[in-house]
């Protein structure tokens, strides 16, 4: 038998030590319809009655706020404290599982879920609305975090919350309305989210916006510690929102993916996207559906922006939206480089505004944008392929064009760079090492990603040039490994 060292029999005599644990944290419960003014709220025989009574108490680190499945609260949810390190406060829903989640119906208030100042929370299984009357001045939400010169805020989480009918007025970023916002504010002391996570939640018939994490700060020299961290929007549906789906601001790595977002810009007179980020670096969005952009006022699905640095898409399915699959649209004076849009599919898009294509670079010149290995399909006349404003720095490369019949799909695009796309029913002069085939889709007309797959003895097979590895991508839409050489477009089945 091994003998103890002196050191760690010390160790082990101290861990053996009787230490006093600490008290569980307290569990609260709220039933609107069936509890009582005058109950502690500590059982889920004798629960809290009203919100007012949830908002009185200051919840502790560990703490919990269960609300009753199948009631319903008037009124605002404004619950006090802060969890602390591995003992966020909660608020979930307790009863019966086949009832439906406890629904907070905000009323025309700035939120129905409404938290200030604070961290550490975890926010569960809910039903929340906000309908008012009709307005153009208040800024509505469903759920609502607000930090005002905090610093940094670290940990929350929102999982299965359905957000719905919830009219706020039109007022786009940094402090919109919408479904769900972790909005940050201020300008004295530089504040931001650490550790957000929004999931499996549905959004549903908001204005103006579904999910986003909007900011007031702006980078500048010396600000970087502003951008959000640890940013997930992960397996959420989104539909019908008046004007962006999920956006992603001033951040830095956060991962968007497996969201579906159906309907948006259907209201809004401003500029909207599907799924985007504004001043953020390192953003990975992957399999994410986007489809029903509405209007030309951009409505495409996807869109590198604004101080974007190093952004990727890959992955992603685009179809059947008004604005098209794909903005490249750098802000004025700011520096967007380094953004890759690749392995991914757009079915059926289009953008018949003069100034826009189904995939449109526009707006300030970003630098090192390489858009390849994508298949881009249109069946809708009228609508450019690429359209570009005569701006810099993007790369076509490997990627599949296919227009309507009778070359309705022009590429308007004198500026960029094109290198070994496959054209059909449209052309890149500028492209001296193309393709001029039918590349043999496995549909004739596609509406699926399925549709866009290669036939045996496709041009598109092994014609490509930028090979797996090159940028740590081994899989491709589909979850083919790529070869080497790899396909042209987003088939790389061998």
């Amino acid at each position: 038998m091994r003998l103890r060292t002196p050191l760690l029999a010390a160790a082990l005599a101290t861990a053996a030590t009787p230490v006093a644990s600490a008290a569980p944290a307290s569990t609260y419960y709220l039933d609107c319809q069936s509890g009582a003014v005058a109950a502690t709220g500590t059982s889920p025989a004798a629960p809290w009655r009203t919100l007012a009574q949830a908002n009185a108490h200051t919840f502790a680190p560990g703490e919990r706020l269960l609300l009753k499945r199948g009631s319903k609260c008037a009124g605002v949810l404004a619950p006090k404290g802060k969890g602390a390190e591995g003992a966020p406060v909660q608020i979930d829903a307790y009863g019966r599982m086949s009832d439906s989640k406890p629904r907070v119906e905000g009323g025309g208030a700035r939120a129905a879920l409404l938290l200030t100042n604070t961290e550490q929370w975890e926010i569960r299984n809910l039903d929340l609305s906000n309908t008012g009357p009709d307005t153009t001045t208040d800024r509505r939400a469903g759920l609502y975090v607000e930090l005002t010169d905090y610093g940094v805020a670290h940990h929350f989480v929102v999982e299965n919350v359905d957000v719905h009918d919830v009219n706020g007025a039109e007022f786009k970023d940094p402090d919109p309305s919408g479904g769900i916002l972790f909005t940050v504010k201020g300008s004295k002391t530089p504040t931001r989210f650490d550790d957000l996570r929004v999931s499996h939640c549905t959004v549903r018939h908001v204005d103006r916006t579904g999910i986003a994490n909007p900011s007031t700060w702006k980078r500048a020299a010396g600000t970087a510690q502003i951008q959000s961290t640890g940013v997930v929007f992960a397996d959420n549906d989104v539909y019908d929102v008046g004007g962006d789906g999920i956006v992603v601001l001033t951040s830095r790595g956060a991962l968007v993916e497996r969201n579906y977002v159906e309907g948006f810009n259907r209201r809004s007179g401003d500029y909207s996207a599907g799924i985007w980020a504004w001043d953020s670096d390192e953003v990975l969005y992957q399999y994410n559906e986007v489809t029903g952009g509405h209007g030309t006022m951009d409505s495409m699905a996807y869109d590198v922006d604004g101080g974007n640095n190093r952004n990727v898409y890959r992955y992603n399915y685009s179809h059947d939206n008004e604005g098209g699959f794909l903005l490249v649209c750098n802000g004025k004076d700011m520096v967007s480089d380094g953004n890759r849009v690749h392995d991914n599919i757009s079915i059926n898009d289009r953008n018949t505004d003069a100034s826009y294509g189904v995939v449109s670079v526009l707006c300030d010149a970003s630098t090192d944008t390489r858009v390849y290995r994508n298949t881009i399909v249109t069946d809708q006349p009228g609508t450019a392929l690429v359209a570009n404003k005569g701006l810099t720095g993007v790369v076509f490369e490997d990627n599949i064009f296919v227009g309507t019949t009778g070359h309705d799909s022009p590429i308007r695009d004198t500026t960029s760079v094109y290198r070994n796309n496959l054209y059909w029913r449209t052309d890149q002069a500028r492209d001296t090492t193309g393709v001029r085939a039918d590349p043999l889709l496995s549909s004739a007309s596609p509406t699926t990603p399925d549709d866009v797959r290669l036939k045996d003895g496709s041009p598109a097979r092994a014609a490509g040039s930028v090979g797996a590895g090159t940028d740590g991508t081994a899989y491709d839409y589909f979850g083919n490994r790529i070869p080497d050489p790899p396909n042209i477009g987003a088939d790389q089945t061998g």
